[in-house]
C-alpha cells in the first residue's frame, strides 16, 4: 500500500501541494504542509512532481491486519 509523506525539514511553505491536492494536504501551525489524508491519488502524484524542493514522497508500506480486514 502506498502512503504520502512530507519531509518537514525540506518544506519551504510554498503551498503548491495544498493548492493541487486539498483533500490530502493542509497547512500546519507553523505554515508547513502536513498530510491530512495519506491515500495516494492522481492529485498527490501531481503534488509530488510540482514540489520545488522534493519534500513530498510516496512510500510503500505494509498494510496492518486491521487495514487488510477492512479491505
Amino acid at each position: 500500500m502506498e502512503k504520502v509523506k512530507v519531509d518537514s525539514d525540506r518544506c519551504i511553505r510554498c503551498g503548491a501541494c495544498v493548492a493541487i491536492a486539498q483533500e490530502n494536504f493542509d497547512y500546519g501551525e507553523d505554515g508547513e504542509s502536513v498530510v491530512i489524508n495519506e491515500e495516494v491519488n492522481d492529485d498527490v502524484r501531481k503534488a509530488v512532481d510540482m514540489c520545488p524542493v522534493s519534500a513530498i514522497s510516496i512510500e510503500e508500506v505494509e498494510e496492518t491486519e486491521e487495514e487488510k480486514e477492512a479491505a
